[in-house]
């Protein structure tokens, strides 16, 4: 994990954040069954997790750290960002959302 520097824009504003970035290659894969039967170590742990189901991933545990009114404006401001990214790209929530559908191929 390397740290990593990202800007978005919000309502006219830059925002910075520095946060770890994980690699899938370093994302510990585990299919649903084993994340269910040991949920209390999971999510009692710091590492994310990919949660497979059939080999494809259908989710992600992102354990939040630190200052839980931190993670919540965190929340809010991606909420903004993505509001914004749909307004100025035109694109629905559900396109958006398939974007991020591991499952799918990439539009070209």
């Amino acid at each position: 994990m390397g740290l990593n520097r990202c800007r978005a824009s919000v309502d006219e504003a830059l925002v910075w954040c520095d946060h770890e970035v994980t690699t899938m290659s370093k994302l510990k894969n585990v299919g649903v069954r084993e994340f269910r039967d040991h949920a209390t170590t999971y999510l009692s742990g710091s590492d994310p997790v990919a949660v497979s189901k059939h080999g494809q991933v259908i989710g992600f545990y992102i354990p939040v750290e630190g200052d839980r009114e931190q993670a919540r404006r965190a929340i809010e401001r991606l909420g903004r960002s993505v509001e914004v990214i749909l307004e100025e790209t035109g694109v629905t929530e559900e396109e958006l959302a398939q974007l991020f559908d591991l499952r799918r191929a990439l539009p070209e």
